[in-house]
């Protein structure tokens, strides 16, 4: 895709998300941390009604470390996962216990070492926490660049990561994901995308295949009407 195709994507998604940001709420690193673990297959709604409670309940990784398993998992008990995912904080704060003086570490090759903490989630963390520049591909992410053409349809999560890396200037990657997951999240859906009002539909490549049945019908009625 040429430079100004893509710009063209980028300004039109910021015109109409132009305050787009992290929505899960959190206070410093380690919070965003705990917020990003547990968001996995899990919306972000849910997720930060599970850490109003949770957030004030425990304040540092020794918290966390100090209770017993089961109750960690009750306190989490809404989140998809939460036997999984209680497992993986308790062990992710005895390593930043042990080996970070209980801080989250701000390196992503550390952070991907860490218990439950892939890619996507060093990415979220590093961008927001940090303020390294980077992309993280949710379902949302993946979504848009393959339904706009800026990853191809087979390409693997990381292959859309790079593909968006080398297709976005770097001073941009962070606020292009928070735009790309909220033009995901509130209008390109997965089942019921806003095609028929999208301004990026000539460059759609599922809003073109799915806007056929619609014209079609149209122009049908109009024949219909005229005969």
């Amino acid at each position: 895709m040429k430079a100004a195709e893509v710009r063209h994507i980028l300004d039109t998604i910021g015109d109409l998300f132009p305050d787009a940001h992290c929505e899960l709420n959190h206070s410093n690193a380690f919070e965003l941390t705990i917020a990003v673990l547990l968001s996995a297959q899990c919306t972000d709604a849910t997720v930060n009604k599970v850490t109003e409670d949770l957030f004030q309940k425990y304040k540092s990784p020794l918290d966390y470390v100090s209770v017993p398993v089961g109750e960690l998992e009750a306190d989490i008990r809404r989140i998809g996962l939460y036997r999984n995912k209680a497992k993986h904080i308790q062990s992710l704060c005895s390593i930043l216990i042990e080996q970070y003086g209980g801080e989250v570490p701000q390196s992503h090759e550390l952070l991907v070492t860490l218990p439950g903490v892939g890619r996507k989630t060093a990415n979220v963390v590093v961008s927001n926490a940090f303020g390294v520049p980077a992309i993280a591909v949710d379902t949302h992410v993946e979504r848009v660049a393959k339904r706009l053409a800026l990853a191809g349809w087979k390409d693997s999560v990381l292959e859309v990561e790079k593909k968006l890396m080398k297709a976005v200037p770097r001073d941009e990657w962070t606020l292009t994901h928070h735009r790309l997951i909220f033009f995901g999240r509130y209008h390109c859906k997965a089942q019921n995308p806003k095609c028929q009002v999208c301004p990026l539909l000539d460059v759609c490549r599922e809003g073109k295949k799915r806007m056929k049945p619609a014209v079609a019908r149209k122009a049908n009625s109009h024949t219909a009407k005229t005969s």
